[in-house]
């Protein structure tokens, strides 16, 4: 299978949100030095878009896979995270041990719906030929984290193009480079509010008392209506459907107009019928605990209404929080190592943020997670996919032009 970068129609200039609006505000405090989920130390990422499938119409093939590893070293140490559910149409394996236990260690990787069989096998397969034994044998426990989201309206899902291989392809090339975003990974196919959507990152960096943090979001956005689309307030979805059906009041025989009217009609059907989801990932190198994660991946909820997102009834809208900062020997792969008897209690030195200056932390992650979405609209780019569909990019000249009065 072909994985490869997107390739689109010419859309108007694409770019960051704070490099198309420098005066926007996105919150009180700095971002990281990329401005993606891997300013956080340690956390390693890696995108891959596939559009080729033997048996696929050509254009018709249009997915991929996110690749996020909280650490080199997973395998062993884990981290502490925590899980909030918005919304629960969608899917998250090894949820239910993360919620148990309050660890951490898998690779995550985010994917279509229909590629979740196949990026659960690519963890194990990796982790068999890293850590099986001279046999191939295992005597390890580990449930990979795959989360999903549903590309059907521009990839031709049923054909399972994403096959186990791309996600050891992905574990091998993770790294700390900037992340793409737009048509790129797992958000290669994805829509957001009913413009082409897909995968977006944003950091923040939190002064501490001894040290900075840095708390990192990553988003497959994958949801909503455009009515309903918002940038700090400014009810832009409204204004440009408002704008749309003007132009086409003075103009209704125009071939253009009535075929953009066409493909409008035809995607609002379709997501009236499956709305599709949101999947958030935020990691930081503040020393937080299970609890504290949970707290802070409720507030990636903030984010996502300020955008513009609801949590409709077909939505999976789940969200994941993890630390880096606390090391946690795995049980089954370091017990041996460690001398450990899991029937003598022992303790851990663990260490982490006092609940009443977590503040910001809070704030940042909401922050960073609006900024994601903004940033995914911003660099996608319109595509034609799966039956023709097409959806278009964001207008980022008319958003320009509308934002004036707002800033």
């Amino acid at each position: 299978m072909a994985a490869t970068s997107s390739s689109t129609a010419a859309d108007t200039p694409r770019g960051r949100i704070r490099d198309l609006l420098p005066t926007v505000n996105l919150g009180r405090f700095a971002s990281g030095p990329k401005n993606s989920l891997t300013d956080v130390p340690g956390v390693l990422v890696h995108t891959q878009s596939i559009h080729s499938h033997p048996a696929a119409a050509p254009g018709s093939i249009n997915t991929g896979v996110t690749t996020i590893l909280p650490r080199k070293d997973w395998f062993h140490q884990a981290c502490f995270a925590g899980l909030f559910r918005f919304n629960g149409s969608g899917e998250m394996t090894g949820s239910h041990w993360i919620e148990e236990t309050g660890l951490l260690h898998s690779p995550i990787i985010l994917t279509n719906s229909f590629a979740v069989g196949a990026a659960y096998q690519g963890i194990y397969e990796w982790a068999i030929r890293e850590y099986g034994d001279e046999k191939g044998s295992v005597d390890w426990f580990l449930l990979p984290v795959v989360g999903e989201t549903f590309d059907g309206y521009m990839n031709d899902i049923a054909k399972f193009s994403v096959k186990p291989e791309h996600i050891v392809q992905g574990m091998d090339q993770a790294n700390a480079d900037s992340v793409p975003e737009g048509n790129t990974g797992g958000g290669t196919g994805m829509l957001c509010h009913y413009f082409k959507g897909g995968t977006g990152c944003s950091s923040r960096v939190i002064p501490g008392v001894k040290k900075d943090y840095t708390v990192g979001a990553l988003v497959q956005a994958n949801y909503g209506a455009m009515r309903d689309f918002r940038i700090k307030g400014a009810p832009l979805g409204r204004l440009i459907l408002e704008d749309q059906e003007k132009i086409m009041r003075a103009n209704p025989d125009d071939p253009k107009l009535l075929a953009q009217a066409k493909l409008l009609i035809k995607l609002t059907e379709a997501k009236d019928k499956k709305d599709g989801s949101i999947i958030v990932v935020i990691a930081t190198d503040a020393p937080l605990h299970p609890t504290q994660l949970q707290r802070v991946a409720k507030r990636a909820t903030i984010g996502l209404a300020r955008a513009g997102g609801c949590g409709h009834n077909p939505s999976g809208d789940i969200f994941l929080a993890f630390s880096t900062a606390n090391e946690i020997p795995v049980q089954t792969v370091t017990t041996q190592e460690r001398k450990v008897d899991p029937w003598t209690p022992s303790t851990l030195p663990i260490e982490y943020v006092d609940d009443q200056t977590i503040n910001s932390i809070f704030e940042n992650t909401a922050d960073a997670v609006e900024e994601t979405i903004l940033n995914a609209l911003c660099m996608a780019e319109t595509m034609t996919g799966h039956e023709g569909n097409t959806v278009n990019a964001l207008n980022t000249d008319q958003m320009k032009e509308m934002m004036e009065k707002y800033l």
